[in-house]
Parts: C-alpha cells; structure tokens; sequence
C-alpha cells in the first residue's frame, strides 16, 4: 500500500506509523474544507510518525503549516500524540469531545507517576501477582514515568458536540457520540454523497470504534473520587463501557453509511454487517465467561482462561492488563445484566455467575 490513499470527495489517508506496535500505523485522514485541509486524528508523538505525517502532507501538495483544524476521536496517544506539534505549526485549532478532553484535563495535571500507582493498585484489585506489578512500581522510581504516551497531550480547544455538524465551512460533518473504546470516542458522519456514488448515506470516520477485522479495547470507566490524591487520570464516573460500546455499536449500524474510514487497517463497505460480526463476538463472549464463571474467579483468572489470539503465556506484558481491563468490563455487563455477581468478602474480588 502507498502511504497516502485517495477516498474522492476532498478526502484522503495518511499512514502514520506507531512505533512498537502490532497496529502498524494509524490512518491520518485529510478532509479539504474552504478554509483549509482538517485532520481526523494525527498519530503517534513521535519523530518517524512526524516525518511521515508531514512527508504525506506534501505528497498532497500541502504543509503542515496549511492545516485548519484538528478533529479527535479520541484521546489515545496513537490519534492524539501529534495535535499538539500541528497546532504549533499551524495555528490550527484542537477538537475533541469533552469526555475525553477532561481525561486529558487530568492526565496533564497530575504528578509523574500517578498513572503507575493507579495501574499497580487496580491490577493488584483485580488479582494480579505481585510479579506483574512490581515492574510498575520500579518505573514509578526510575524516572521513566514522565516519558509515558499521552502524560502531556495537547489540550483542545474546541468542543465537539453530539449531534451537531463541526464547523467545517463547504463539508456538512456530524459528529456522532460513540463511547466504550474511551469515554469521549467520536465517529464522524461525513453527510455527502459518495464521490462514487455508492448507495447509502455519506461515508463515516470511525476511528478505532468500527474496524474491520479488529474488535477494539472497551476501556474501564472508574470512579475518581473514591481516592483523596486522583485515582487514575484516565478516569470519569463508573458504569457498564461495554454496554456503551454495543448501543454505540448499534447507533452506528443505524445510519446506513456507504462506506467507512476506520483509523487502522483500511475502508470497507457493509457497515451494518461488520456492526452485527461484532455485536455477535461480544455475546459469544459473554456466554463464554459465564461458563468460566461457573466457579468464583479474578478479574485476572479470568482474563488467563478466556481465548485470546495467542496463548496467555505469550501475551506481552502491556498487552496482558490491557487484557485484564477487558475481562472486567465484560464482567461489568454481566453484572449489570444480573447474569453474575460480585462475591462477599473476597479481596481480591472474585466474581461467580447466577
């Protein structure tokens, strides 16, 4: 594949690389507007990413210097990271919902290393061995803490509302509230015939909401108030994500797009059949855990015995509480569906089916 993709309409993508990362790349998407290009998203901080962000600007006759604005999806450091250096290029302006402009609120405010003793205490909550966490606890004294992803974002400047068109001057943009990957995630209905003509309505930037051969991360949702020092920066009140995730997931099937514009892998079409293979995968899921649950376990037991693409003995460290993270907000809509429940008296919790 080139790195840079023409979708017609005034639309392109970007290939931006991630560093060290199974994804490969974020796909950066140009929208020309009457008062300049607009970026969704931007990738990785990072001086490769950089190069080819601003090498695949020019292979489109444009400079950084040219762009107008930036629309977020979402805060993660592979959309988010490079806002920051655009707008000091550009002058262009930052919009993100403010679900996840608040985590960035946060994020930035709190004290290098926050974020480790917030990870060290959920994992160990959720059942993990000391030999997991006591990595974290060792980066929270060696300096490293500071040079974490995302710990000094650009905060945004704009909002974006649900529901309402962005204030993109030629194009109609709507922007579409789609949480469970993260509080705040965003697609964005493009509501203007496919250059192709394509029957359906428009075309959608997804983010990393709808992709088509990924089941994205549902994020834990959590309560900082529960902590007197800031419990995580990533964190607003609790509830059920994946339950969020599958009414977004549902929402979006209802729109009827001609095509979709994910963030990672490439375009495709049928957006309400990949809505259904996902909406199928998750309730596959969940009745393979309550088969697990059959007997009292951790978020972290659980997270070892459910299927994942490789045995657990091979999943890399970061990857496994990213694991962990899943486990328990599946856990959190079973709960919530009154098919299990937490057991009394467990430290850490365990959780049973009923």
């Amino acid at each position: 594949m080139t790195q840079v993709t023409e979708h017609g309409g005034g639309v392109w993508s970007l290939r931006v690389p991630i560093p060290d990362n199974p994804l490969g790349h974020t796909l950066v998407h140009v929208l020309d507007t009457d008062r300049g290009p607009v970026l969704v998203d931007t990738g990785w901080d990072d001086p490769a990413s950089w190069a080819e962000l601003t090498s695949g600007l020019r292979a489109l006759d444009l400079d950084v210097s040219d762009v107008h604005g930036v629309v977020i999806t979402h805060h993660h450091p592979d959309h988010h990271g490079l806002s920051g250096r655009v707008r000091e290029e550009s002058g262009a302006w930052i919009a993100m919902h403010a679900a996840d402009t608040a985590v960035v609120r946060r994020t930035r405010a709190s004290e290098p290393g926050t974020w480790l003793d917030y990870l060290a205490r959920k994992l160990a909550a959720a059942g993990a061995p000391e030999g997991h966490i006591a990595p974290l606890r060792a980066a929270r004294t060696s300096g490293r803490p500071d040079t974490l992803p995302g710990l000094r974002s650009a905060i945004p400047d704009r909002e974006i509302v649900p529901g309402e068109l962005l204030d993109l001057a030629g194009r109609r943009l709507r922007a579409i509230w789609t949480p469970g990957h993260t509080p705040g995630h965003v697609c964005l209905h493009l509501e203007e015939e496919h250059p192709s003509r394509l029957p359906g309505h428009g075309r959608l930037f997804s983010g990393d909401h709808l992709l088509p051969g990924i089941s994205p991360h549902i994020g834990l949702y959590e309560d900082t108030d529960d902590s007197p020092e800031l419990s995580a920066p990533y964190e607003v009140p609790p509830g059920d994500p994946l339950g969020d995730y599958l009414g977004s997931l549902e929402r979006v099937g209802r729109l009827g797009v001609a095509e979709v514009l994910p963030a990672h892998q490439h375009a495709f079409t049928d957006a309400a059949g990949r809505v259904r293979e996902l909406l199928d995968h998750h309730e596959d899921r969940l009745t393979g855990l309550l088969g697990l649950l059959a007997a009292p376990l951790t978020p972290w037991q659980l997270a070892e015995r459910m299927e994942w693409n490789r045995p657990w003995r091979d999943i890399p460290y970061g990857s496994r509480n990213i694991a962990v993270s899943e486990a328990e907000a599946h856990v959190r809509r079973l709960v919530k569906l009154g098919r299990a429940e937490p057991v009394a008296g467990t430290d850490p919790v365990e959780y049973v089916a009923v």
